[in-house]
């Protein structure tokens, strides 16, 4: 008589041979795989790729609206190099980029240092330091061109009522006065993102570095210095790198509050590409100002990766 088989024994069921072709094509995981990641890519090349093509060529055509344009090579770019408002734009953008970021990074460390203490109502203080940076932007830059404004803005009437002016100042009608608020709006709705940020870094870092570091006899300044910002290092980079992209190529703020005014005083390449391709019908010239943006999130991006890699 046969042993039966315990009741715990795993019971196999042998495969049957042959089946549908499809079905063993999709037991392969690298064909499954290749199945779910094809509709992210199809995405990705009609959204991203396709625009992304399309703006190279067209930068070396002469296309104008309604029209479908002829190669010219680097003409457009050529003629931008000699455009005395496309200088001006360039320094503009290279400015509001250095000094909004600079800024954003300094105050949000900042914030963050403060954030990371436990006091009474923490959470709700932390939530609401995100406020400016959900705000739509199209809301955040109405609302600072109302403050700026020189009828309605209540900066001007504070400073006439405690007699520090004796006038209402345009703020966006003079050319500096006016770099100087978008790069104020810009940098109240940054900063969260890097206060966020580096509050999330600094969870991270363990409190028993700081108590051997204080046992050492190090200061708070030296425990920030050698313990806090090399392990924030990382976080710092991928954060500036990500900032400096949407910085550079910033568009919404800048065209609400001054449309590149005055004087084309404000235009970054963002608003004049718009101004030159969708109001003035231009389209090779446009997307030619738009590819100047291109060699500075490449040389950000390579500069983050380089730095990672070696961490």
């Amino acid at each position: 008589m046969a042993e039966s088989t315990p009741a715990t024994a795993e019971r196999v069921i042998p495969r049957r041979p042959g089946g549908s072709l499809v079905v063993r094509v999709l037991e392969n995981r690298q064909v499954l795989g290749i199945v779910f990641v094809i509709p992210a890519v199809l995405l990705l090349a009609v959204f991203l790729a396709y625009p992304f093509v399309l703006g190279i060529w067209l930068s070396f055509t002469d296309t104008l609206i309604g029209g479908t344009g002829a190669f010219n090579g680097l003409r457009n770019y050529l003629s931008l190099v000699e455009d005395s408002v496309f200088r001006l734009a360039t320094f503009n953008t290279i400015m509001y980029t250095v000094v909004a970021v600079s800024f954003k990074l300094v105050l949000g460390l900042a914030l963050a240092l403060v954030l990371n203490w436990d006091f009474r109502w923490k959470g709700i203080v932390r939530a609401s330091v995100l406020l400016p940076w959900i705000v739509p932007t199209a809301f955040s830059a109405l609302v600072f061109w109302w403050m700026f404004d020189p009828t309605f803005s209540p900066i001007s009437w504070l400073l006439l009522k405690a007699g520090i002016i004796s006038h209402r100042i345009a703020y966006l009608g003079e050319p500096n006065l006016a770099r100087g608020s978008i790069i104020i709006a810009n940098v109240w709705r940054g900063t969260p993102f890097f206060a966020i940020g580096f509050l999330a870094g600094l969870q991270t870092i363990t409190l028993t570095l700081y108590e051997a570091a204080a046992v050492d006899g190090a200061t708070e300044w030296r425990q920030f210095w050698h313990i806090t910002l090399p392990l924030l290092g990382p976080l710092l980079a991928i954060i500036t790198t990500f900032s400096t992209i949407w910085t550079f190529a910033d568009f919404q703020l800048v065209w609400i509050m001054t449309r590149g005014g005055p004087a084309n005083a404000t235009h970054l390449f963002g608003t004049l590409a718009f101004q030159r391709a969708i109001q003035g019908g231009r389209f090779g010239e446009g997307a030619a100002i738009s590819n100047f943006i291109l060699p500075v999130l490449v040389l950000s991006v390579a500069i983050c990766y380089l730095y990672l890699r070696r961490e």
